[in-house]
């Protein structure tokens, strides 16, 4: 079936092949007029548009005609038994299971007792308000639904990453199959138009990859044969065989979406208030209402049995109106539009409860390797003695060419020619210092500071740039040094700049490298403190010592493995999603799905904005609620206006809860 992602694509142009064009047109006709289209919410507006007509011709009949109550009655139930029959069984099932102080309850109260009034003495028929107050609260509810489903539909507008089918490679054949059959080493086609249904690497074909849906970043990634690809991107262009790396239930796309699914269990402190006050609140004014309706015509002068009427009608109004509508619908919803509204953008919020933490970030800790720095390391410099560079990185080239140690690599790709065209002998490693091996007859060295002393080669410091200095001695005379560094991300120093702007008081590196390093990184990106040779363990507690002397909440942004600890240690740990490990990715609280920094200060931003409207609600809702209560209870509107008033209040706050989806 085809998603908001195809239709995202079909409708900004990329490049889809004809085919798959023609065969999604369908899909997304299908998509666009029925997915979109809630059904409950269709039953729920058709009911109340012929309830809402039942009730005009009841009302025109008890003009018109002069009618015993009993049937008046009778006329009044067919449009209140058509509106509220849900919320009768939801009453009666709460009651069932001994929690009945609910909404339901309160408008199933209410509104039999106003239709009930006009059977006492003294009591005038109130079915018609009886009538129009289930109506309104339905209206009510309808709003909030219709809230609820635009947010879930913006998060699944952005998360559908999920294929419905897998293209399998079995036997020469191609078998399409369900994707959560898919188990690493298993090869696969992807088509153009299609999603990549799990992790893995591109085994033939190149193309171009859309992931929009991960990192909120629209512009295409080209990809090739030796690529890794992420499920959840949309194959743009040309076919690309895959190897699966990981299996469904590993990958990322799976993972992202049950982060967002179980984002909601845990709850802000906002929602956390809320739910503990509806649940204090509401007995509370059934029994004020019941105090309302039997005390005060003890004390009427027109006696108890003509002022009960009055005072029960009273207590009625004061019943529907106390309903906590307004703070238990809107509150929940602000923050799953939060969430939504960051989803959007690539950040992974796992629950409300993170919202308060981002909002009141007052230091930012990052890792270095991975997180500022884009965890790739290059030749910065190479500085010969006597030979020329070419052939100082051709020896280093060399010695390393059986080193599976990452800087070897780098080493190797620098030198860009095959390392078969000398003689490699007696290659010995040395634990900690570097290599020695015979290149053609010459001892060769290659190695740290350490093994240039064991060597008897006089070696010097590099001046000129910064990073980790490989020496290179030949039968114990110092030949030179390639300097290998890790270079900055292009967004690193805009990102702390950002975080500077949005408040946050002090930001601190905490890295395993080595202090000159350090010293250069923390120099050019503006960063207030720095701490370098550290152990995992040591980052936790330069973590600790900063939670201790900070006054306002503490966030660690990392990406790797050994960072697992010191993510869970913080008050928010934040995980680079792209590239960071899935220890990290579990252990974080946010995840930033394209490893960009700067979406840090954009989840500040989003958080703020959340819990500012969550707060406008709260005040909004109680002042309102309040003022119709005390009207109410002193018989100044009538019901249907106080219910208008209440319903407005609930209506109004959910409209500005999905506020929260929209972030600049």
């Amino acid at each position: 079936m085809a998603g908001a992602r195809d239709v995202f694509l079909f409708r900004k142009g990329f490049p889809l092949s004809s085919r798959a064009r023609c065969n999604r047109i369908a899909e997304i006709f299908h998509y666009l007029c029925v997915q979109k289209t809630n059904k409950r919410d269709m039953n729920k507006l058709t009911r109340i548009i012929l309830s809402a007509l039942l009730l005009l011709g009841a009302w025109l009949v008890e003009r018109n005609c002069e009618l015993p109550v009993w049937q008046l009655m009778l006329v009044y139930l067919v449009p209140y038994l058509l509106i509220g029959y849900d919320v009768i069984a939801e009453a009666m099932e709460g009651i069932v299971e001994g929690d009945p102080f609910d909404e339901c309850f309160l408008m199933v109260v209410a509104t039999v007792g106003a239709m009930g009034i006009g059977f006492l003495p003294g009591g005038e028929t109130e079915f018609l308000e009886g009538v129009f107050v289930m109506l309104f609260f339905q209206i009510g509810e309808y709003f909030e639904h219709f809230a609820e489903h635009r947010s879930r539909h913006s998060i699944e507008q952005m998360m559908n990453l999920r294929p419905d089918t897998a293209n399998l490679l079995r036997n020469e054949e191609i078998v399409v199959v369900n994707p959560s059959e898919i188990k690493a080493g298993d090869t696969l086609v992807v088509r153009p138009g299609e999603k990549i249904p799990v992790d893995g690497v591109v085994k033939e074909g190149h193309s171009s990859l859309n992931m929009l849906a991960l990192t909120g970043e629209s512009m295409p990634h080209d990809v090739e044969e030796g690529n890794e690809v992420i499920s959840g991107c949309v194959n743009l262009q040309g076919a690309l065989t895959i190897t699966a790396t990981k299996g469904y239930a590993q990958s990322t796309a799976t993972r992202i979406l049950e982060l967002v699914e179980n984002a909601g269990k845990k709850k802000s402190r906002q929602e956390n208030f809320i739910r503990r006050f509806a649940h204090v609140y509401t007995p509370i004014v059934v029994f004020a209402a019941l105090a309302l309706a039997f005390v005060p015509p003890f004390f009427s002068e027109a006696g108890y049995a003509d002022s009960f009427s009055t005072w029960l009608y009273r207590a009625l109004t004061f019943l529907v109106v106390s309903c906590p509508c307004a703070l238990v619908m809107s509150v929940p919803l602000t923050f799953f539009g939060g969430i939504g509204a960051a989803s959007r953008k690539g950040i992974l919020i796992k629950g409300g409860s993170f919202m308060d933490t981002l909002a009141k970030l007052g230091t930012v800790v990052f890792d270095k390797t991975g997180t500022l720095t884009r965890g790739v390391f290059e030749v910065e410099a190479v500085h010969p003695q006597t030979l020329d560079k070419t052939a100082l990185l051709h020896l280093v080239a060399h010695v390393e060419s059986l080193s599976t140690h990452p800087v070897a690599s780098v080493l190797r790709l620098a030198y860009g020619h095959s390392c078969h065209d000398c003689r490699v002998e007696d290659i010995r490693e040395v634990a900690g210092q570097g290599i020695v091996a015979t290149v053609n007859g010459q001892r060769v060295a290659v190695g740290s500071d350490r093994l240039m002393e064991a060597e008897g080669a006089k070696w010097h410091a590099c001046s000129h740039a910064v990073g980790t200095t490989i020496h290179v001695a030949i039968d114990g005379e110092y030949e030179g040094h390639v300097v290998v560094s890790d270079r900055l991300k292009a967004d690193s120093d805009r990102a702390i700049r950002a975080l500077k702007q949005a408040g946050v008081k002090k930001t601190v590196m905490l890295t395993g490298d080595h202090q000159q390093v350090a010293d250069d990184v923390a120099l050019r990106l503006g960063i207030d403190e720095h701490h370098a040779q550290l152990l995992p363990a040591d980052k936790v507690s330069h973590v600790e010592r900063l939670l201790h002397e900070a006054p306002s909440t503490l966030a660690f942004v990392g990406d790797g493995i050994n960072d697992a600890p010191v993510l869970a240690r913080a008050d928010v740990g934040i995980a680079m999603g792209a590239l960071g490990s899935d220890a990290a990715i579990e252990a974080a609280d946010v995840v930033l799905m394209d490893d960009n920094p700067c979406k840090i200060a954009t989840a500040i931003t989003i958080a703020r904005h959340t819990l500012a409207i969550a707060r406008q609600n709260v005040a909004f809702a109680i002042t309102i609620k309040v003022a119709i209560l005390i009207l109410s209870a002193l018989g100044l509107v009538p019901m249907a206006l106080a219910v208008f008033g209440d319903v407005g209040v609930m209506v109004l706050c959910v409209l500005n809860a999905m506020r929260a989806l929209r972030v600049k």
